[in-house]
């Protein structure tokens, strides 16, 4: 009588069209991918990513290196002999883009232009994002009545068109970079204290956070360590897509004439303005600077838009 040789009773096999379909897939599974890595992989495989990134990357090249890139020094006048009320000089080697209309080559003026705009929208950036980091973690974090009267300050903040609340800022504060840094933050924070604080509420109702309390952790604990990690990713993005709104604002407020009166302060909303006034013999004086704010803008977007989907949740396959 013959022993059968049959697997153990109670083993679990797949079926072969299912083992076939699943074979390799395993060990990746064991394996895992972490929240920041799967969003990159998501990024590469973005065609408005790599647009986007490729945009901002210039942009930021073109800003730290612009004394080495720029021809010659910014808002020099060397040229203003050369000016005349009705006309301006040709295109040249020496100027490829010509002279603007006080006189100053006019590539060095955009690609100068383009550090002001990284270094006005970057801080005020940061600053936004610090003052609405304040406001929404302790909204988030403590809840009850102190929610209540944060919320309500912010409440009142965005009631007033972002614009509109830079623009008072800076006619007080007056006109600096510094001014106009404060001016253009002043308008974000309430966008990240909201975006924050409504994104901690989220994750104080995640079972890790009631587990965090069934052990003992202490309040602080949680909040610093658990919920607030948790809670900066779609703040992340947001800040991406504020550049893009920063860099408008000033142009905006150069344009409106509250930005920096140094005449050797290169800056794209400055030269909208000198442009304008010879729009109609000279159109590239207004339309290279407003061409460099519009591009500048929308590759910060388009990575913004792009980080957003790679870290929702929905879209993880």
């Amino acid at each position: 009588m013959s022993v059968n040789s049959d697997p153990v009773v109670g083993e679990i096999r797949r079926p072969p069209a299912l083992e076939a379909a699943m074979a390799g897939r395993d060990s990746a599974d064991e394996t895992g991918v972490s929240l920041w890595k799967g969003a990159l992989r998501r990024l590469i495989r973005n065609p408005s990513a790599i647009v986007g990134a490729v945009i901002v990357a210039a942009f930021v090249l073109v800003a730290l290196l612009a004394p080495v890139l720029a021809p010659y020094q910014p808002a020099t006048a060397e040229w203003g002999s050369q000016i005349t009320p009705s006309s301006l000089p040709p295109f040249s080697p020496e100027h490829p883009l010509g002279l603007d209309s006080y006189g100053s080559d006019l590539l060095t003026q955009l690609i100068y232009g383009a550090r002001q705009s990284l270094l006005i929208g970057v801080v005020s950036t940061l600053l936004g994002l610090a003052g609405g980091a304040v406001l929404g973690g302790i909204a988030g974090a403590f809840g009850g009545w102190v929610d209540t009267i944060v919320m309500r300050i912010v409440d009142i903040l965005l009631s007033i068109p972002a614009l509109l609340l830079a623009v008072s800022v800076a006619a007080i504060a007056g006109r600096t970079s510094y001014a106009l840094m404060i001016a253009i933050a002043a308008a974000q924070v309430p966008i990240f204290a909201r975006l924050l604080r409504g994104s901690m509420l989220s994750q104080r109702r995640q079972d890790y956070v009631l587990a965090s309390t069934s052990i003992g952790l202490r309040q602080r604990t949680i909040v610093m360590s658990h919920i607030v990690p948790n809670s900066v990713g779609p703040v992340i993005v947001q800040a991406t897509l504020v550049l893009a709104t920063a860099i408008i604002e000033v142009a905006a407020l150069s344009y409106l004439g509250l930005g920096d009166p140094n005449p050797t302060v290169a800056e794209w909303g400055r030269l909208l303005v000198l442009g304008q006034t010879r729009l109609e013999t000279s159109p590239h004086l207004t339309l290279l600077p407003g061409l460099c704010i519009a591009v500048t803008a929308l590759g910060f977007t388009l990575l913004g838009e792009a980080l957003r989907e790679a870290l929702d949740p929905k879209s993880r396959r």
